[in-house]
């Protein structure tokens, strides 16, 4: 029996420790991502009622998504604790707004950070669900990027804009897709838990970074019209 437990507590300690660690960023990537929607709202002179719901759209939309998608019960809807916090942490965003307060925001790239991070967490997090949910390993990867880019779609809809996603040209999405993939090809390497979790983290965020700061990012496939032909002949 003493063998046995020697054996078997680590594995289960480790186990325990992941879910723990996937829980707490899970909070934290909410957090990260209310900021971001309670910014956004701040930016189109929302309400605090407006801010509170971009907040918790952006905060929840995705794991939606990744749900519904997977025809899984909606997380928020049997535990709405993050629900919570998002409203929480729009309100806390909200009294800076009334200061005008958000040029430190701006100067210090505040909200694309909490924003590069919640994107890490939740495409690690919904690519791991769907494939823990049996999904193949394509339909694994596009749930993680639509757990991870999902809340901030519908932030940009909701305020009245096309989805920076899909226009500004960074690393988002692509970012995203790495990650999802790295992630499942470090699953099907069987490789252990603890690097097939960080990893993918870490590959998101490296290059969220690298396009924040070097300007990495994918072509542009913009029309250019006839006038801005003529204007750049003239110049």
């Amino acid at each position: 029996m003493t063998d046995l437990v020697t054996a078997v507590a680590p594995d289960a300690i480790l186990e325990h420790a992941l879910v723990t660690l996937r829980v707490v960023l899970e909070y934290l990537g909410t957090v990260a991502f209310a900021v971001s929607g309670a910014v956004a709202a701040s930016r189109r002179r929302m309400d605090l009622v407006g801010a509170v719901v971009l907040a918790s759209l952006v905060a929840v939309g995705g794991g939606t998504m990744r749900d519904l998608l997977l025809r899984q019960p909606v997380f928020w809807i049997e535990n709405p604790t993050l629900v919570l916090v998002a409203v929480a942490t729009a309100l806390a965003i909200a009294p800076a707004a009334r200061r005008r307060d958000l040029g430190a925001f701006a100067r210090h790239r505040i909200v694309e950070y909490s924003d590069a991070a919640g994107l890490a967490i939740f495409v690690v997090i919904g690519t791991g669900i769907a494939l823990d949910a049996g999904a193949s390993p394509v339909a694994a990867m596009i749930v993680g990027v639509a757990n991870g880019v999902g809340g901030g779609i519908l932030r940009d809809l909701f305020a009245a804009q096309v989805p920076e996603v899909f226009w500004n040209g960074q690393l988002y999405a692509t970012a995203a897709l790495g990650g999802a993939f790295t992630l499942w090809a470090l699953w099907a390497l069987g490789l252990p838990p603890e690097v097939v979790f960080w990893v993918p983290l870490v590959v998101i965020l490296a290059l969220r970074a690298l396009s924040l700061t070097r300007g990495w990012g994918v072509p542009s496939v913009a029309v250019v019209q006839k006038r801005e032909l003529q204007t750049e002949s003239h110049a």
